[in-house]
Order: structure tokens, then sequence, then C-alpha cells
């Protein structure tokens, strides 16, 4: 593991932590897709995932950084 992605492990555990509104943004900045995985290659979300953020739910972000934790692991 990276140390991009022990950082974006780290984010994961910290938002989903604590259930507070206004989940931020798993992205960092490195917006390139991985043509094998179809994730970005920075923050681990698909592409329908990055652009339906800014109109999800703070539940459903909350879902997605589960998802990310998950991707990360394998």
């Amino acid at each position: 593991m990276n140390a991009r992605m022990k950082l974006l492990a780290h984010r994961a555990t910290l938002v989903l932590a604590k259930p507070e509104p206004h989940v931020p943004s798993p992205c960092m900045s490195v917006c390139v897709m991985d043509p094998q995985s179809a994730m970005c290659s920075g923050c681990w979300r698909s592409l329908e995932e990055i652009g339906a953020w800014s109109r999800m739910s703070d539940e459903a972000k909350r879902q997605v950084w589960q998802r990310i934790q998950q991707r990360i692991a394998f």
C-alpha cells in the first residue's frame, strides 16, 4: 500500500468514526482513472460516485467511504 492509499485509508477511518454532517470528499487531487479497475487512482471512487458526490446525502457519502475502505483493503 503506497503513502497516498494509507492517507486515504486513515481519512476513511476518521470520517466513518464520527457521524457528523458535511461528509468531506475523498478527493486527493490526483484525478487519474485506472483503466483496469475503473477507479480513480487518487480517491478510489468510480466515475459514477465522483459525478454524483455533490448530490448525495451524508449517509450515501459515508457508504462511498465504506466502499473506498473495502477497495483499498484488496
